[in-house]
This record gives C-alpha cells, structure tokens and sequence, in this order.
C-alpha cells in the first residue's frame, strides 16, 4: 500500500486550465506528487462535439492510468460533462474526480442572490449543467452566460491585455448594469482572469470557482481509500502536454498567486 500512497495524481484538462485546480490541490496536499497533462493541441474542447470531446479525454485518461497513478482529476468542466461516466465506470479502483461549477455556495451567499455563471458555449448547451442550474434554480435568480473566446486568451498567456478586457467588458457589463450579487467562474480556465473580473465587477460581486471544492473532495476521496501520501517532503510536479512548447506558460501559470 506504501508504493501505491506514493503514486501521482493525474490532472487533465483541455489546456492550461486545469493548472487552476492544480494549484489548490497543491495548497492542501503539498506533499503528493502530481501529473499535470494538458491537451492543448486539441484545444479548445468547448467547440467540439460532445463525441470527440469524450473520444478524447478516454483516450488521454488510459494513457495516464497506464503510467501509474493512484487518482484522476477532470479539471476541466466540458470534459466532465462529456466524460465523467464512463470514466467511473472504467477505472473503478482509483477516484475519478470531475469539476463543476461552485454554483451551491454562489446561491448560498445571500437571500435570493442574483447570480451569473461563465462558462464554455459547450458547457451551457450541456444536459448536465442544466441538471445543475435546475437543481438550485429556486434558490436564486440564474443566468447562464456562454463566454466564446475568453478561455483561449487564457490559452495564449493573455490574462490582462486589451483583447480579455474587451472580451469581459462585453460579456460582463449588459448583465452588471441589470444587477449581479456573484459570478460563477464555470471553466477552470477563468480564475486565471479572476482579477480583471473583478475589476470589471466591483468589490461587491463575489467571484466563486470550483477549483477549491474539488481539490477538497479529492483529498477526501485519497483518504477514504487510504491513499493519502505519508511522505513528509514536498511533492514533485510533473508537467505534460501534447504541445510541449507550452509547458514554460504551465510552470508560469503556477507561480501565480
């Protein structure tokens, strides 16, 4: 069980996104070592089919299974809508972790809040996120807002230049001016522009994602199943991508605060 403890968890995503949940996994289990692949060849899965995307990320999760890995993270909200069952239903000896956007606690924060959630053009045409939206829909006011582009300047290393600014402007200000209690960031892409959101938003908007949650669910799930590291130093970062060139902008990523 020892060695086992000691394998790496694999975190998949579409891109650099997933290097968001990365991080707050990192935060909490400092001592685990971690696999980062990003597919970013193949990005961005938010304009593919439902089929390719699911094609895809089976594809890619039986390459890091076949590597040894103790654990597998969906860090990207349009392939867990595509491919978390049949992922659960292939690897039933390791946890299979998917994300979603953290829409509970965005309707938790106020009586009736009006809350707005970003996400891929993809991941709003999903059953699964409608399931989501109407699972909470008499909590608070909702809308849904697909934002085209916005997790490719994110893929381009452009956080806060006038291209994303313009993007958020245009998406965010006709639903500010009618009145937003909080923002659901609905791709793990999106924290990375969390400060020109909020920027853009006011002080007064609270700006949620999913990334902490999830983090938080996989190191229940490590535990559950005993597979929780007992090494006492720091966990080592294994970067991957299926365009190798853009690992420097992974490592950049994760710097970030």
């Amino acid at each position: 069980m020892s060695a086992r403890r000691d394998l790496p968890v694999a975190f998949f995503d579409s891109g650099v996104g997933g290097l968001s949940v990365l991080r707050e996994a990192v935060k909490r289990m400092p001592h685990e070592n971690c696999l980062y692949f990003g597919d970013s060849a193949n990005a961005p899965y938010g304009t593919k089919s439902e089929e390719e995307i699911r094609s895809l990320t089976l594809g890619h999760a039986r390459r890091l299974y076949d590597m040894g890995i103790k654990a597998l993270v969906v860090a990207c909200n349009t392939a867990t809508s595509a491919a978390i069952r049949p992922l659960r239903e292939i690897y039933t000896d390791i946890p299979v972790i998917g994300i979603e956007p953290a829409l509970k606690p965005a309707v938790r924060s106020g009586e009736h809040p009006r809350v707005l959630v970003m996400a891929t053009p993809l991941t709003v045409q999903g059953s699964k996120f409608h399931r989501l939206l109407d699972q909470y829909r008499d909590w608070g006011e909702i809308t849904a807002l697909p934002c085209p582009g916005l997790m490719e300047y994110v893929e381009k290393g452009e956080l806060n230049g006038p291209g994303v600014r313009s993007c958020l402007e245009k998406l965010l200000k006709p639903c500010l001016e009618r009145g937003v209690d909080a923002i659901v960031l609905g791709c793990t892409h999106y924290p990375f522009v969390r400060p020109l959101i909020r920027e853009i938003a006011g002080e007064n908007v609270q700006i949620l994602d999913g990334g902490e949650g999830t983090a938080r669910e996989l190191q229940r799930r490590l535990a559950e199943m005993d597979l929780l590291t007992d090494r006492k130093e720091k966990g080592e970062i294994v970067y991957m991508e299926s365009l190798p060139e853009r690992i420097p902008l992974c490592r950049e990523l994760m710097k970030m605060n």
